[in-house]
């Protein structure tokens, strides 16, 4: 469709053109025309049905003078005036009337441009064709201003500074808001990965120390703190060995024990002089009931003084114990003693183990110093080298169990059922590395003279290493045995002490003479211990004339003076 401001668009009768140009565009972008002054319009020639051209003279030729030019025809039949295509008096399309002024009762037509408003850019004024509908022209004068003026705000919509500042307030509050909403849930989801961390930790650490047995309650090996259920409910591994002297014929017995929950490992020395009750309810002592009962008797017999459940028993005897430390590849211990060659009668030759630190043993050196006990010495002192020898040999053993297993098959051992190769391998596997780690000792089992066991001298083994409680036979029992030291050699005393203890009897010190005397005596009081004191002569290998009635010492069933006929060993 044309654009009515179209260049070319008002040709007139006369052939003349009205020329416009573009001077720029308005908010729509719509072209702006600027009328351009146009050559004046030629003449018409005018159609003479007799030959004559108008306007010209007669014969063709132009003669110089301006000549008239007749009126138009008008086919309505007005005469006089100039054809106007538009009827409105004839209208002149560069903006004049017909003739020379304005028609009266006519109004002048302009062609309004929008936002062009003031009187320097009014734009010009054409003439409307004939098909549109004449749009009554603005007012003259400042009412034509304010006119525009209003047709402008009524057709235009200025920017508004102020609206777009708001908008943009409106979006960075938006904006800054769904960056603090983001904000916040990262905040919670930190938070929330915080505390699950924490609640891992914190349920790893108490479980660790639940395992570790390290939990306020639960005791430790060695610890002084630990409750009877914490103890008790900690699991444990526990296997009797019992040392046999072939040389000697007397043992020597000791508990391997690995706490699986505190992961700890102790060897807990059992000195012969503990206290026992049999299955026939006779009271007797731990080297008696070796002898007598057997592995499995005994077993059962250490399960119901001491509350624990021995697993196997394993029985080592010396050439045993001497192969063991030579597969091993010889031991390192710390020595409190020298201990002479056994096989060496000659005095003063070179001991075959000598007194110091980190001294290396051989199989030989560990089985000497593992029995050895010294004058006046106690059996305690003893037992304690045999623990020293058997932790020296488990530092050395293979952590692995099936290499600790193959140990042991070289032994070529036969086991009391229902221990096996396999079962004593792996046992002694866990030890071994425990020991190693520096979480093995060696404790010995605190007992009364009289063999028996009471709270405060054995709860610190029996309820915290072990996890039992002590039972001993009742202390009236066994028969009580008193002994008075007359021959002049203060090992005489110990040596009868652990004989007796070994025969069932209770052993009670009663001291040294005051003199040596030349012969022994077994004395009693009532009658009813006769018998027992000729058991206890046998025992002791006195002769069974030295048996008399007599006073006897208070809290002894049995009296026993020692004189210089004693032969210890001689039982």
């Amino acid at each position: 469709m044309n654009d009515r401001y179209e260049a070319g668009y008002g040709d007139d009768q006369y052939g003349g053109e009205d020329q416009y140009e573009i001077v720029g565009y308005d908010d729509y972008g719509r072209p702006v025309y600027q009328q351009v002054p146009s050559r004046p319009p030629r003449q018409q020639q005018t159609y003479d049905p007799y030959g004559q051209r108008q306007g010209y003279p007669q014969g063709g030729y132009d003669t110089g003078q301006q000549q008239p030019i007749p009126p138009a025809y008008d086919p309505y039949g007005q005469q006089g005036a100039p054809y106007d295509p538009y009827g409105a008096g004839g209208h002149d399309p560069y903006g004049q009337a017909a003739s020379g002024g304005q028609q009266p009762g006519g109004t002048e037509q302009t062609a309004y441009i929008p936002q062009q408003s003031g009187p320097d850019a009014r734009p010009q004024q054409r003439s409307r064709p004939p098909e549109e509908p004449e749009a009554p022209a603005p007012p003259a004068g400042p009412e034509r201003q304010e006119a525009g003026e209003e047709e402008q705000f009524a057709f235009v919509e200025e920017p508004d500074g102020e609206s777009e500042d708001v908008i943009d307030w409106l979006k960075f509050t938006e904006n800054r808001t769904e960056r603090r909403e983001e904000a916040r849930r990262r905040a919670r989801g930190r938070i929330i990965a915080l505390g699950v961390v924490l609640a891992l930790v914190v349920t790893g650490g108490v479980g660790y120390l639940w395992y570790a047995g390290k939990l306020p309650g639960v005791s430790s090996p060695g610890s002084a703190t630990g409750t009877t259920v914490a103890a008790g409910a900690q699991k444990r591994d526990v296997i009797v060995v019992h040392l046999h002297n072939t040389g000697k014929r007397d043992t020597s017995t000791v508990l391997l024990v690995d706490n699986a929950t505190t992961k700890r490992g102790t060897t807990v020395l059992l000195p012969n002089s503990l206290a026992l009750t049999d299955d026939s309810g006779t009271t007797t002592t731990l080297a008696k009931s070796v002898d007598d009962d057997g592995s499995s008797g005994t077993r059962d017999q250490l399960d119901t003084v001491l509350g624990t459940d021995i697993q196997g028993t394993w029985r080592l005897d010396t050439p045993y114990l001497q192969n063991l430390v030579e597969l091993v590849g010889n031991i390192e211990i710390d020595t409190d003693t020298d201990v002479p060659d056994p096989d060496t009668k000659k005095k003063g030759s070179a001991p075959l183990v000598h007194q110091g630190k980190a001294q290396t043993l051989s199989g030989k050196m560990a089985v000497a110093y593992a029995t050895y006990r010294g004058p006046g010495e106690t059996e305690n002192a003893q037992l304690a080298r045999f623990g020293q020898v058997m932790q020296g040999a488990l530092r050395k053993l293979s952590s692995d169990p099936s290499a600790a297993t193959t140990t042991v098959q070289t032994l070529a051992q036969i086991l009391d059922p229902p221990l096996t190769d396999k079962d004593l391998g792996t046992f002694l596997a866990k030890l071994a590395d425990l020991a190693k780690g520096g979480k093995y000792r060696t404790v010995p089992l605190p007992v009364q003279a009289d063999g028996t066991l009471t709270a405060g001298t054995s709860d610190s083994v029996v309820k915290d290493v072990l996890g039992g409680t002590a039972k001993s036979p009742d202390a009236g029992s066994a028969v009580r045995v008193a002994v008075q030291n007359a021959t002049g050699a203060k090992d005489d005393t110990e040596k009868a002490r652990v004989t007796l203890l070994g025969g069932g009897f209770g052993f009670i010190e009663g001291g040294t003479a005051s003199g040596a005397e030349a012969a022994s005596e077994v004395v009693y009081s009532d009658a009813a211990d006769k018998q027992n004191a000729v058991e206890v002569a046998k025992t002791l290998g006195l002769p069974a004339g030295s048996v008399t009635k007599g006073a006897v010492s208070s809290g002894a069933d049995v009296l026993v003076v020692l004189g210089q006929d004693y032969r210890p060993g001689a039982s």
